[in-house]
């Protein structure tokens, strides 16, 4: 456990039609958490440093009615919330007194909210400590928490309002009007030019000024503050890093990963069916062209075998001898009418075969139209509605193929689990059932059997620690310390 503890602050920013998630996360108003890890019973332990008496929208209104922030400017889907999450490693806390120390903690790290932010601007502050820390808890043998701050803020700068050259009074015009507090994430959070130790701007290899992000700035301020006023023992959070307890959120992603890959092979077979409908649809035309170009083609043979006929017709065949029925003709004349009779041979051999060829895609073309019209008809008039027609055909074909892999799938299980063990399986998360359908024969009842015993583990320790012996036990090694 001599793990480095580091710092970190990060900001999530929201529209106020996006920030109900967050609002139900930070005020446990859910009932279930899609994180596991969030322990219900010990939520009254969650430390509020100021509490929002309604939603976090309605507090926006008020500040706005009474004028001490405004939304001059901005469109209704604009960023007005910030989330500031501050957190160091949870073996810190464990390591400094638990609990209680970091109540203290934390009510130091919401003094640095309200200096970034201002008192007045914060809608809510709060610490929680109900979710548990599974790695750590293996390693302690008993419940480690993950405490961690949740700020809500609306981010506002001071914006002076000046006359503009439109006022009467042109002695008024660029002189300061009024001064507002703006809601304004873009300026709260604006990137600051690199300094040297002179004071003087940084270039980089073009001549631009370097700039530094004003959340890698913020991760500084937290960690000096806190520094300042007598916690140590963390270092500073990497440059850029938005990452608490990293290896749980590479395990979410890969995860997030998974689940999209499968979303976007099902859309790719989805797309792949309906280009071959449309496919079908476009063939007939097709066919028909293509019976055309070979028809063309023919009606040319048959004008170079009637140009070949033109020339043959004008050769000159010479006189008759006067003993015998021999004719005279010139040695020219002679081998272009041996040329001419070699070709008309093939062309009359290709212009039967090209006839019967062109007389049986006339057929074909004949029979898939007349079975086809419909279909091209409906097309032509309702395109939309035949499509969705196909749409909802292999929905059904598809909802049919699914109701065969889960009779299969169910037949598997009960071949290979007991009821106990297939109960497990039926209530995995999501993730896990993704990650399950990657595999097939072996491999996955592998994974599946390394899931059951991973569940079997964990429903094990919940009914440990929600047992009245090892609550009690918990008590009393509370009171002892």
């Amino acid at each position: 456990m001599g793990k480095t503890n580091y710092s970190v602050a990060r900001v999530v920013t929201y529209t106020k039609q996006s920030i109900g998630k967050a609002e139900r996360h930070n005020e446990r108003k859910n009932t279930n958490y899609s994180n596991m890890n969030v322990d219900l019973e010990q939520t009254k332990n969650n430390v509020y440093y100021k509490t929002c008496n309604t939603t976090y929208n309605e507090r926006l209104k008020e500040l706005v009615d009474t004028g001490k922030i405004s939304l001059r400017g901005l469109k209704d889907n604009a960023k007005v919330f910030d989330e500031l999450v501050l957190d160091i490693n949870s073996d810190y806390f464990e390591k400094h007194g638990g609990y209680n120390f970091a109540k203290r903690f934390y009510e130091e790290a919401f003094h640095f909210a309200e200096k970034e932010y201002g008192t007045d601007n914060i809608i809510s502050a709060v610490m929680h400590a109900d979710e548990q820390n599974i790695a750590l808890t293996e390693v302690y043998g008993k419940p480690i928490y993950h405490y961690h701050l949740h700020v809500i803020a609306i981010p506002v700068v001071k914006k002076e309002i000046k006359y503009s050259k439109r006022t009467k009074d042109k002695s008024l015009v660029g002189k300061v009007k009024e001064t507002i507090m703006q809601v304004s994430h873009s300026k709260k959070w604006k990137s600051q030019k690199a300094l040297d130790n002179e004071g003087n701007e940084i270039l980089n290899d073009k001549g631009k000024p370097i700039l530094i992000k004003s959340y890698s700035l913020l991760q500084d301020r937290f960690y000096k503050y806190m520094s300042d006023n007598g916690y140590k023992d963390f270092i500073r959070g990497e440059k850029g890093s938005t990452a608490e307890h990293l290896s749980d959120i590479e395990f979410k992603a890969k995860k997030e990963r998974e689940k999209l890959e499968a979303i976007t092979d099902k859309v790719k077979q989805e797309q792949n069916k309906f280009a071959e409908t449309i496919y079908a649809a476009q063939d007939s035309e097709k066919r028909k062209n293509q019976a055309q170009q070979e028809l063309n083609e023919i009606k040319k043979d048959i004008d170079n075998y009637k140009g070949y006929k033109g020339d043959i017709d004008n050769i000159d065949v010479g006189k008759s001898k006067l003993f015998g029925k021999k004719i005279e003709l010139d040695n020219n004349d002679y081998q272009n009418l041996v040329k001419y009779a070699k070709k008309g041979i093939v062309a009359d051999v290709e212009i039967t075969k090209l006839k019967e060829e062109n007389s049986k895609l006339k057929h074909d073309f004949n029979e898939l139209k007349e079975k086809t019209k419909d279909f091209i008809r409906a097309i032509a008039y309702a395109p939309t509605r035949v499509i969705d027609f196909f749409k909802s055909l292999f929905k059904e074909e598809e909802q049919k193929k699914q109701r065969q892999l889960e009779l299969a799938e169910r037949q598997r299980l009960e071949k290979l689990y007991t009821p106990a063990e297939r109960e497990i399986l039926a209530n995995i998360t999501d993730y896990d059932k993704a990650y399950i359908n990657r595999f097939e024969g072996e491999t996955r009842e592998r994974v599946e059997r390394g899931l059951i015993e991973e569940y079997r583990k964990q429903l094990e320790y919940q009914e440990k620690i929600n047992s009245p012996e090892y609550k009690k036990k918990r008590r009393a090694d509370r009171n002892a310390r």
